[in-house]
């Protein structure tokens, strides 16, 4: 009897146990869990500990807070103008709503995929082909867009879509590295055209300046010249009057009459002298006595002259 005693309270012992770890539900940290109760929404879980009835509440579903990226599966799309690119990305979500998570989509990460995929594929369609790879970052935009959008139902938001690859075509890409090549050859072209007339541009800038540099020496050397010669003609005419001042100055001393009749006299006689050496016929008066009249005739002109 006492041994079956103590086998019932064992058997208690662990029911209790067993009934105690059935109502405790310890949630880690950025995730949620949702509970239901006889089959029904009840509650979603935060992180820690909380309690719950055993055998009655039982949780459904577990969702993590986090950030997840998703492998959006390669797909052949079609562009504007009629070429084929194989395309794939990846996608960043996270789950916000755990109720919405868990009621709103039997399988909320399938749906996701299958909305990226037809949402690239009709972004993707009305871009030609050169613009699918200048404007990746609108294509991102735009998908992410129409994903928020449908994916509010779902308890998910959708945070960022990135194209890893946009692949055309081998024939596309032979055709596009020859536009390419073609490109940077005209490239070549304009620039080497560009610097040839740069060129000339430049020595016949250089011919004018220097012209323009010699006709201004050539201009400032006149000037100076002109400028010297009238200096040296001043000067001359400065010195000649003061010459003619001082003579005047000298005849009005003392004296001066008499040495103005004697310079005459030997000018005279000078000037008479170099005409018996200049020519062959020397012209002589006929009464040298004369030379005195002619002496004194000058001398009475320099006289009425004063």
């Amino acid at each position: 009897m006492l041994l079956d005693t103590s086998f019932l309270a064992l058997i208690i012992f662990i029911i209790a146990i067993v009934i105690a770890a059935q109502s405790v539900k310890i949630v880690p940290q950025q995730h949620a869990w949702v509970l239901e109760r006889l089959g029904r929404y009840h509650a979603t879980l935060t992180p820690g500990a909380s309690i719950v009835l055993p055998f009655i509440d039982r949780v459904a579903y577990r969702h993590i807070l986090k950030e997840i990226p998703l492998d959006v599966p390669s797909q052949i799309c079609i562009t504007r103008d009629n070429t084929q690119l194989q395309v794939d990305g990846v996608l960043y979500f996270q789950v916000t709503d755990p109720m919405k998570a868990s009621y709103g989509s039997s399988n909320y990460i399938l749906a996701i995929t299958q909305l990226a995929q037809t949402t690239l594929r009709s972004v993707i369609g009305r871009l030609e082909l050169d613009r699918t790879f200048e404007e990746r970052a609108v294509i991102n935009h735009s998908i992410v867009e129409a994903l928020d959008e449908a994916a509010a139902n779902w308890g998910v938001k959708v945070l960022r879509y990135e194209i890893k690859d946009l692949t055309p075509p081998k024939e596309i890409l032979h055709a596009m590295q020859s536009q390419i090549t073609a490109e940077r050859e005209k490239r070549a072209l304009i620039a080497a055209s560009e610097g040839k007339r740069q060129e000339q541009i430049n020595l016949a800038t250089g011919a004018r300046e220097a012209a323009i540099q010699k006709s201004e020496g050539e201009k400032q050397a006149a000037i100076n010249q002109a400028q010297g010669q009238a200096s040296a003609i001043l000067s001359v005419a400065e010195a000649n009057a003061q010459a003619i001042a001082k003579v005047g100055h000298a005849i009005q001393s003392a004296g001066g009459t008499e040495a103005v009749n004697l310079k005459v006299a030997e000018q005279y006689v000078s000037a008479f002298g170099n005409l018996a050496k200049t020519g062959n016929t020397l012209i002589v008066p006929a009464n040298l006595s004369e030379v005195s009249t002619m002496i004194g005739a000058a001398l009475s002109i320099f006289k009425q002259g004063k």
